[in-house]
């Protein structure tokens, strides 16, 4: 079989198995990467989530010396829910983002992965590979970028002239010689919607993102959330969607190709109240299948107090001050502390005067003085 034919069977093979999209690319070294890498570094940019060695996050060949092509595969999610829930009064509601609806997605693209691994390996039994989904040392973007998956927005997402940004990527890396395709054009132009729309102005230029201040990387932190983002988080319980959202390219797309990346709306849009007092046990089981859950339960808790406070939902207080006195995390009992100040019903004030006098923690403490602040403004 010709190097061509292979090309040809592996993508028609890739529809069978449920890949929206698949690219090819050399295992060359990503060099204008490493300079962006060393700038974002430089400026204290990064998330911390990232693989820490730059030369293995551009260097193919460090995760497999033999490689010499990277075939990079795009799956399609959904961008709507069907059904969603409301969000009332008494039962107000917080949002996982679009990537967490469904089954996580690194299973479902390991999974797509290790059949090509098996499909490949049958063909060229002495193949050499390693695959990735989001946690490899390879950035997912810049791979699909030069594999043709689609080009690299202003909003730092790989946009596909197909599905839009909503789209999970997985690699490849393998030692057989596959015919690269060619990248697309830049196709954002003049546009720039997901710069003005970014909640939190963590999208510094087009391109150019300061994880530190984006709202997806800030709900998934652990400790407690600085003030000036509180607001700005809203009902956000994990990730953020805004500059996908606004963006042109994604107007009218919506796919449902994957049962298993479909929302369960009482999952993707759950109910706050319930998650406050949610035991580590129910959790796991009502959330442990979803890539939102990685963090465990108490920056989902911490997030579901910020989301009732913006709502100022009076029906979570006796749960927020049950929260406040006796939950063994600071980040759990400050956040709440605040919370009840941001809600604002007078009667409260004698609950964070006794917490005061109780509580132990310097941080918890600053939570209960800036409640007690919020609640004094609103007096007056």
């Amino acid at each position: 079989m010709t190097n061509a034919q292979f090309k040809e069977e592996l993508i028609a093979y890739s529809k069978t198995i449920g890949i929206d999209k698949i690219g090819f690319t050399s295992a060359d070294p990503f060099l204008s990467l490493k300079e962006r890498l060393l700038t974002q570094k430089k400026l204290g940019y990064e998330s911390g989530f990232e693989e820490p060695d730059i030369e293995k996050r551009t260097d193919p060949t460090l995760t497999l010396s033999s490689a010499r092509s990277i075939i990079s595969i795009a799956v399609a999610y959904p961008a709507k829910m069907k059904n969603p829930p409301k969000s009332k009064k008494g039962e107000r509601r917080g949002v996982f983002c679009r990537a967490s609806w469904g089954m996580d997605y690194h299973q479902v693209l390991r999974d797509r992965l290790s059949k090509l691994e098996e499909f490949i390996k049958k063909q060229i039994p002495h193949a050499e590979m390693v695959s990735m989904v989001d946690t490899g040392a390879l950035s997912d973007r810049a791979v699909a970028l030069r594999a043709g998956i689609g080009w690299s927005a202003k909003n730092c997402a790989i946009i596909t002239p197909e599905f839009g940004s909503y789209v999970y990527l997985g690699n490849l890396i393998t030692s057989v010689p596959i015919e690269p395709d060619t990248p697309l054009t830049e196709q954002c132009g003049s546009c720039t919607k997901c710069i003005d729309a970014c909640p939190t102005g963590a999208l510094v230029q087009g391109g150019q993102l300061n994880a530190q201040k984006c709202i997806s990387f800030l709900t998934q932190t652990k400790g407690l959330i600085e003030d000036q983002y509180r607001k700005k988080i809203g009902n956000r319980l994990y990730g953020c969607d805004t500059c996908q959202q606004v963006c042109p390219k994604n107007k009218g797309i919506d796919i449902h190709h994957h049962q298993e990346l479909e929302p369960d709306p009482e999952i993707a849009k759950p109910l706050l109240i319930p998650l406050l007092k949610i035991s580590n046990r129910e959790f796991k089981e009502k959330f442990g299948h979803i890539s939102g859950s990685w963090r465990g339960k108490k920056p989902i808790q911490r997030n579901a107090i910020l989301a009732l406070a913006h709502f100022k939902e009076e029906a979570a207080l006796d749960d927020l001050k049950s929260l406040m006195e006796s939950d063994p995390r600071p980040v759990i009992r400050g956040s709440a502390a605040w919370a009840i100040g941001k809600i604002g019903r007078e009667d409260t004030k004698e609950w964070l005067m006794d917490a005061l006098k109780k509580e132990q923690e310097e941080e918890v403490l600053g939570e209960i003085k800036k409640g007690l602040d919020l609640l004094s403004k609103i007096s007056h």
